[in-house]
């Protein structure tokens, strides 16, 4: 049995408005992405804009050119193998024609209990406390992770990727 489950946000800022021409292969290959997370080993749930009648709902910062996605996975090694591959390494290659360079942390990750089903205003709130305080369990990074269990602020020792 799962005791806990990673969830994770990440906030892009996009170079044009959505309905743009530049941004055609970003938009085209969501679909593809979205559908792949979903069939990949240990993926668990990931906020949809069906969880809004439409992309508004999908709003962060109070921002209308900031893109979110939060998604829960089983672990940290099931959310890094879908990022590497597949569709999503192949957007990723292009993110520099899609999304602005910005110098704050955009991409958070913390532990949920296992069942739970994280909000827009939770990974907002992680997102600005990672920025805040840097990687603490409450809110951490691919570079400096916390194990499972220490998502609310117990001690626990930090795990650095290389």
């Amino acid at each position: 049995m799962t005791v806990h489950a990673l969830a994770q946000t990440n906030v892009s800022r996009l170079k044009y408005p959505l309905d743009s021409e530049e941004l055609r292969p970003f938009v085209d290959a969501e679909a593809s992405v979205y559908s792949d997370a979903e069939e990949a080993g240990g993926f668990v749930w990931r906020h949809t804009s069906g969880d809004c009648e439409d992309r508004s709902g999908l709003r962060v910062f109070n921002d209308d050119f900031l893109v979110v996605n939060v998604s829960v996975w089983q672990d940290l090694q099931a959310l890094m193998a879908f990022m590497y591959r597949g569709p999503h390494r192949d957007v990723m290659a292009r993110r520099h024609e899609f999304f602005e360079r910005v110098d704050e942390a955009m991409s958070a990750m913390w532990w949920i209990p296992a069942g739970h089903r994280p909000s827009l205003k939770e990974a907002e709130q992680r997102l600005i406390h990672l920025r805040e305080h840097g990687p603490t369990p409450y809110a951490f990074t691919l570079r400096m992770t916390f194990p499972a269990g220490t998502a609310q602020g117990g001690s626990g020792s930090a795990e650095a990727v290389s």
